[in-house]
């Protein structure tokens, strides 16, 4: 029997961290399942909200719980029969990831991407809504996402959202004003393949979506990305 199995059986579905350094038998490498899936994580590069790479990621992969990389799957083959793709910018986070996050968000004499990512919010008032101590992403059933189509070129591009991923501000909420109609299609067709194998959307960010009923309730993981 395998260690990770073996810490498992004992915690059972208790709550806390598990701090392991093998990925879970139960998690899956979304490029195994489908390679058509655009994966392009935000928080291996320095493109994000932090403005660096993030704690934990080591490589562009995509984890996800068994259940949600399998409805994940249904997701992709929906939308590439309406000529698109989805486009993947997180998937499991490392506990490690959700503790970066909090150090940055303590650390208010760093605004540098105030700007692009939250313009209109204190960077005080970040914490609670936006970032928090634990997040769903550790438990391997949380996806942030949107769809692409190709250009002209043939190159795969994402859809207009009406407020880039990681846009903390009411435009990125799920069925904001101030936004056009083409915009609000764009993200009604994203929830709407999304909802149909099975996932639900966060309302105060419309690229959140967790499968449902997550695997996992009270557990957090920390392996890392790599």
């Amino acid at each position: 029997m395998k260690t990770l199995t073996l810490i498992a059986m004992l915690l059972g579905n208790g709550s806390g961290t598990l701090p392991v350094s093998e990925v879970p038998e139960d998690f899956t490498d979304i490029s195994t399942l489908s390679a058509d899936i655009q994966v392009h994580m935000a928080y291996l590069g320095t493109n994000n909200f932090v403005g660096s790479r993030v704690d934990g990621y080591q490589a562009n992969k995509c984890y996800l719980q068994r259940d949600a990389a399998e409805a994940l799957v249904k997701v992709q083959q929906a939308a590439a029969a309406q000529g698109l793709t989805l486009w993947v910018y997180d998937c499991y986070r490392p506990q490690r990831a959700v503790n970066h996050f909090m150090r940055w968000a303590s650390d208010l004499s760093d605004t540098s991407t105030k700007a692009q990512y939250y313009p209109n919010l204190p960077k005080d008032k970040l914490v609670g809504e936006y970032i928090a101590e634990k997040s769903g992403h550790s438990r391997g059933s949380t996806v942030d996402l949107t769809l692409a189509q190709k250009d002209a070129a043939g190159n795969w591009q994402p859809l207009d959202m009406g407020s880039k991923f990681d846009m903390f501000d009411p435009v990125s909420n799920v069925g904001a004003g101030g936004i056009t109609k083409q915009q609000q299609a764009n993200r009604q067709r994203l929830e709407s393949l999304m909802l149909g194998a099975g996932f639900k959307v966060y309302n105060m960010e419309w690229w959140h979506f967790t499968h449902q009923p997550p695997a996992y309730t009270d557990r957090y993981f920390d392996f890392i990305v790599k």
